[in-house]
């Protein structure tokens, strides 16, 4: 599936085998999982073009996959092996990767993006976006793993104030839902969940969370969920949504958190002296996982049955349907997944 240049829509194209570089490792896609920010690119909006692609290129970044083949230097790997992808790809000198940051590397690389991803067959890439998967843990498990691990990010941006504490998520897609599977799995006395979409707010809600939609007043909502406190410990902003962020400031209590996740279309105003000096909230921000601790939490949660994903699949579809796929994101869904053997 092939984003072709700067404009809406992708091409199902037959292209040659991937070649494979020293250190690449060549997989056959065993699942793919279909994101937000596939439809950003599908749709080509103002959030898709601000990434910079490199044209053409094949989309997609969340999956898991089996070692065909090996590059000469790939020591870690041989054929046969099960790995989930890491997207964002690190140069391993700057000064982020240097000191612990390679999530934010200065000269990022992202699947699907700015190099070939996974919507296909086969892919080669780097051996160093490549996490072995454990036993236990299958390909479509292990094309969720990517996703949730922002999830596990934000909760670790917030550093864990989850835990004890009364938290907000704005926006339920599958990693606000992740969001709040993992807040209560770390002991949130309380989850607010605010979702637009009926099925997604019905999912909330199983699993724990007071489910409203954007309508109602969150803040009052907030303030009356917890009290003397006089707001939520944190809240996580998943939606991206305009106009979203004032509210979330004034939802959380004096000394609060705010985690920013979804990527907004335009710049989002900020009250700097009401809610960042008087009201000392924290603002942080979540791109991707960290390399590779999110990735070793996330399994071990897995491995360990403490965190189920499995749930969030709702819809398996041949790889050539991605069109199909986006369209259903609108929908009663949460995770697509896309098989290229699904006939």
């Amino acid at each position: 599936m092939v984003k072709p240049g700067p404009c809406p829509g992708v091409e199902v194209r037959a292209v040659d085998e991937p070649a494979t570089g020293r250190d690449d490792v060549l997989l056959r896609i065993d699942a793919a999982s279909v994101c937000g920010t596939d439809r950003e690119l599908l749709e080509w909006t103002p959030s898709a073009a601000a990434f910079g692609l490199r044209f053409p290129v094949v989309m997609g970044h969340e999956a898991a996959g089996t070692v065909i083949e090996t590059g000469p230097d790939v020591a870690g790997l041989r054929p046969g092996d099960r790995v989930a992808l890491e997207s964002h790809l690190a140069c391993g000198v700057c000064h982020p990767c240097r000191t612990g940051d390679g999530h934010n590397c200065a000269a990022l690389g992202i699947l699907g993006m700015h190099l070939d991803g996974v919507f296909a067959e086969r892919v080669a890439v780097p051996e160093r976006l490549c996490y072995p998967l454990p036993d236990g843990i299958g390909p479509e498990v292990g094309a969720l793993l990517e996703p949730a691990g922002v999830a596990w990010h934000a909760v670790d941006r917030s550093e864990k104030a989850v835990a004890g504490g009364t938290v907000l998520v704005s926006g339920c897609g599958p990693v606000g839902l992740v969001i709040v599977q993992l807040s209560l799995l770390l002991g949130a006395t309380t989850v607010l969940a605010v979702e637009p979409n009926p099925y997604r707010r019905r999912l909330a809600a199983s699993l724990g969370a007071t489910a409203v939609a954007p309508d109602t007043d969150v803040v009052d909502l907030a303030r009356t969920a917890t009290g003397a406190r006089g707001g939520v410990d944190v809240a996580f902003e998943v939606s991206a949504a305009p106009g979203v962020l004032p509210v979330l400031f004034e939802a959380v209590r004096r000394e609060g958190t705010v985690v920013t996740i979804g990527h907004p279309a335009d710049p989002a105003e900020i009250d700097i002296a009401a809610h960042v000096n008087k009201k000392g909230v924290t603002l942080r921000g979540v791109f991707g996982r960290r390399l590779w601790d999110t990735w070793e939490h996330m399994t071990a949660l897995v491995s360990a049955g403490r965190l189920d994903l499995s749930w969030l699949i709702t819809h398996r579809l041949p790889l050539e349907a991605l069109p199909d796929a986006v369209e259903l994101l609108g929908g009663d869904a949460a995770k697509i997944l896309l098989l290229p053997d699904e006939a």
